[in-house]
């Protein structure tokens, strides 16, 4: 079964990849844990803060990859000497991806009571203007004389023609 895309437009140049990120965003979108927030910080700043209860520095690992914010903890094993009766933190693994747009920039990530956050810069984008130049083709640089036309006549007649048209 084929898809409808909104890029499929033939005014939309160039947005192909625009699908493939809404299609990696839809994919990360189904887990729940664990909980963040996202907040604007400034006029160019952005700040994700992630509940991380229990998760130490050495249990979380941030990096980058292709334009993609990966999160993941892990904590280490349980001591096996202790003996739970009821257990609802959480302790499990988790990755956590956003999608970053061009141009995003990671400042940092700091981790203070049991809140791991990460701190972005999205610099404000330089207004591009160019002039495109006309080239003008002329027939010289095309590598004809005028336009060739076919007569119809006997082949010798032909012949004639286009010697006399290309000048030989």
């Amino acid at each position: 079964m084929s898809r409808m895309s909104a890029f499929n437009s033939p005014l939309l140049l160039g947005f192909d990849h625009f699908e493939r990120v809404l299609d990696r965003v839809a994919k990360s979108q189904g887990e729940g844990y664990p909980p963040y927030n996202i907040e604007q910080i400034g006029e160019n700043g952005l700040r994700i803060t992630l509940a991380v209860a229990g998760f130490a520095m050495d249990d979380l690992a941030v990096g980058l990859e292709d334009n993609q914010l990966i999160i993941r903890g892990r904590q280490g094993e349980d001591d096996p000497s202790r003996i739970f009766l009821h257990r609802g933190i959480a302790a499990r693994q988790f990755q956590r991806a956003f999608v970053l747009a061009e141009g995003i920039e990671v400042q940092g990530a700091t981790l203070d009571n049991g809140l791991l956050h990460i701190d972005l810069y999205r610099p404000r984008p330089e207004p591009r203007v160019k002039s495109i130049p006309i080239n003008g083709g002329s027939r010289s640089q095309m590598g004809e004389t005028g336009p060739r036309t076919i007569d119809v006549a006997d082949e010798d007649v032909r012949r004639v023609h286009s010697k006399a048209r290309t000048g030989q």
